[in-house]
């Protein structure tokens, strides 16, 4: 009986010819069962993994670098760890922020929504929807205290948004082009 696995999954064939087959491991001349697997012939025994070195018995088997390898070995061998469950991805993997993820725990640290096609944040490590971050963690304005969702003025030892950043006086914006003074705390244009 032949039976033949290509391209990682069995498959019973006919032998193509009457010539005797060599064994890929052990040199010698198949007789009887014979298997073919990765363009070659084998002994059924002789078709290990090369992990744990034991004879490839499952229905299908894994390749790496044109090696054979049985279910588990691939798995502790080359699947990618999620970082969120520590364990094996074995199905879609979705790589964000230097780390693999399992597809349903790639989710905000905060609301649990799914963010795979979203925009998201990096918060010490975990990732928050847009929504999550500005509630909980982005920087407050000096001005308005309300959230700052994007480019911020940095002066008086704290963050503005760029519309609050204004003179105490007149109440005009200050803008990164013109010089301010301090007065009581407070910014001040240089007219004023």
């Amino acid at each position: 009986m032949l039976f033949s696995r290509q391209g990682g999954r069995p498959r019973r064939s006919a032998p193509a010819s009457n010539e005797p087959k060599t064994c890929a491991q052990c040199k010698e001349t198949i007789t009887g069962s014979i298997l073919t697997a990765l363009g070659k012939s084998w002994h059924p025994d002789h078709f290990v993994c090369d992990g744990c070195k034991e004879p490839i018995t499952e229905t299908k088997f894994h390749t790496n670098e044109d090696k054979p390898y049985c279910g588990n070995c691939h798995v502790k061998l080359f699947a990618k760890t999620c970082h969120a469950c520590d364990k094996p991805i074995l199905d879609k993997c979705v790589q964000a922020m230097g780390a693999n993820w399992h597809e349903d725990h790639f989710i905000c640290g905060g609301c649990k929504a799914k963010l795979i096609g979203t925009q998201f944040m990096d918060v010490k490590g975990a990732p928050f929807c847009q929504k999550c971050y500005l509630s909980k963690h982005a920087d407050r304005c000096k001005g308005c205290s309300k959230p700052i969702a994007d480019k911020a003025v940095i002066a008086l030892d704290a963050k503005w948004h760029q519309m609050c950043f204004r003179c105490s006086k007149c109440e005009k914006p200050i803008t990164k082009e013109q010089s301010f003074q301090v007065d009581g705390g407070k910014p001040q244009c240089v007219k004023c």
